[in-house]
């Protein structure tokens, strides 16, 4: 990394848990900067039509010159489930259309995923969604297109990332243990619209295993494209770790 402070520019769709952005800023500490643009969602709603619609690229072109005006070094389209629902191929295509756009390095929550998994060493996954039940499977298949073995996948059922917003402590807590597996390296919560940020290292010591979240990801493959890579602590097992530089690209597959 070169001696310029970093900054990762996230597209964030509507409004429910973007308040995670500005406290994993201050957690990173570091003179690391993270503005968040939001992006104008349609439908909200966690219904494989409606996400289809909220990840079209010209959703999130509309919103890529107020990012550039923040002098963004990588810019990351910061939902989990409007990648994903276009399968691997497909969610590939949407970054590399969003790169060309921004003339920036680019990714997407669900790319985060796979490359924190990856980094992680860990390859037997619980995932732990909000979504409904035929949404999450999307979500199975595009980890397995990685590499990954999902040996456990719950889906809450929740529809609207309004409703995920407004889940506390308590509840992400619940979820995450829950929906744990004895035979799971990891246990994975996706959607970027609930708040995790306050509670990373809880929940890992609640489920006695690295827990991925999605906005915590996020942020972390940000960095990563923006050549930050140095090791933090109080933000979980990913930013803990020193083996974190060299993902398989986005275009590849294992």
């Amino acid at each position: 990394m070169t001696d310029r402070t970093a900054t990762v520019g996230f597209l964030y769709p509507g409004y429910s848990a973007e308040d995670d952005y500005p406290l994993l800023e201050s957690k990173v500490a570091g003179g690391v900067r993270l503005p968040l643009v939001h992006t104008d969602i349609g439908e909200d709603a966690h219904r494989v039509d409606a996400l289809l619609e909220m990840g079209a690229i010209h959703r999130l072109a509309d919103r890529v010159g107020r990012l550039r005006e923040h002098d963004v070094d990588a810019v990351v389209w910061a939902c989990t489930s409007a990648s994903f629902i276009y399968g691997w191929d497909g969610a590939r295509r949407q970054i590399e259309e969003l790169s060309r756009v921004s003339g920036l390095p680019a990714s997407s929550t669900s790319f985060a995923f796979a490359h924190a998994v990856r980094a992680l060493g860990v390859r037997r996954l619980a995932v732990a969604a909000t979504y409904p039940e035929d949404v999450a499977a999307y979500f199975v298949r595009f980890l397995e297109a990685s590499g990954a073995e999902v040996i456990q996948v719950s889906g809450r059922g929740i529809i609207t990332a309004a409703e995920v917003g407004t889940l506390g402590r308590e509840q992400v807590l619940e979820l995450a243990c829950s929906n744990d597996h004895p035979d799971a390296d990891a246990v994975l919560l996706p959607d970027t619209a609930l708040h995790t940020a306050a509670w990373l290292d809880e929940l890992e010591e609640a489920v006695g295993k690295p827990v991925l979240t999605a906005n915590q990801v996020s942020v972390w493959e940000g960095l990563r494209l923006a050549g930050d890579t140095r090791p933090r602590n109080g933000l979980g097992s990913l930013f803990r770790s020193t083996h974190i530089t060299a993902p398989v690209g986005i275009e590849e597959r294992p």
